[in-house]
């Protein structure tokens, strides 16, 4: 009888857990690295072409209360670089493998034509169902 230790261990070195953390760790890194860029070298860009020097400054008071956008719009603009880079650097190039590799797979075929009366047969068939007229294999 396998301890419930075991089976935690097996579950932990399956391939699709591990590869799961991998992504997940990779995912926060490149988050980061994205939100950083949007940070340091997009915002202040819009900013340069907008006359604002920083987003998250940009905020509105209503009863005392502050409501900080400026924060909100670097977020928006950080989900839109990270999906579009995602997009074009994952997607884009995933979907092209695939139907490239689509492409090059040419099914084997499994049925072929009776030379008497033309019907689809079995490729390993010695003879036609449908004549009865015996066929080489």
């Amino acid at each position: 009888m396998r301890s419930w230790a075991s089976d935690f261990k097996q579950f932990l070195l399956r391939g699709n857990v591990v590869d799961l953390a991998v992504g997940i760790v990779v995912g926060v890194a490149f988050a980061a690295l994205v939100q950083a860029a949007v940070k340091d070298l997009l915002t202040p860009l819009i900013a340069a072409i907008f006359g604002s020097p920083d987003f998250s400054q940009l905020t509105f008071t209503v009863n005392g209360s502050v409501f900080r956008y400026g924060d909100f719009l670097n977020a928006v603009i950080t989900f839109v670089t990270v999906a579009l880079v995602v997009f074009f650097f994952v997607v884009k190039p995933v979907n092209a493998l695939i139907s490239l590799s689509h492409r090059r797979e040419t099914p084997e075929p499994n049925t072929r034509k009776c030379p008497e009366c033309r019907s689809e047969i079995p490729i390993d068939a010695r003879r036609c169902a449908f004549c009865t007229v015996e066929v080489m294999v």
